[in-house]
């Protein structure tokens, strides 16, 4: 049983009703620049890790 869009309507209008347009607004800027930093974050740790060398293999005996 999942939300349906008049579901979804009615939450958005309590949430509306309890908090206010103003910190709603706040909210949502503030949740977006947290995922760009999360998104920019991912993107720099993977950039920064080198590849290992395809011909050797760190568990293999010699």
């Amino acid at each position: 049983m999942g939300f349906s869009m008049p579901h979804l309507l009615v939450v958005l209008a309590i949430a509306l009703l309890l908090f206010g347009t103003k910190r709603l607004k706040n909210l949502g800027e503030d949740l977006g620049s947290a995922i760009n930093g999360f998104r920019k974050a991912v993107l720099e740790g993977d950039k920064s890790q080198t590849p290992a060398n395809k011909d050797e293999d760190p568990e293999s005996p010699c």
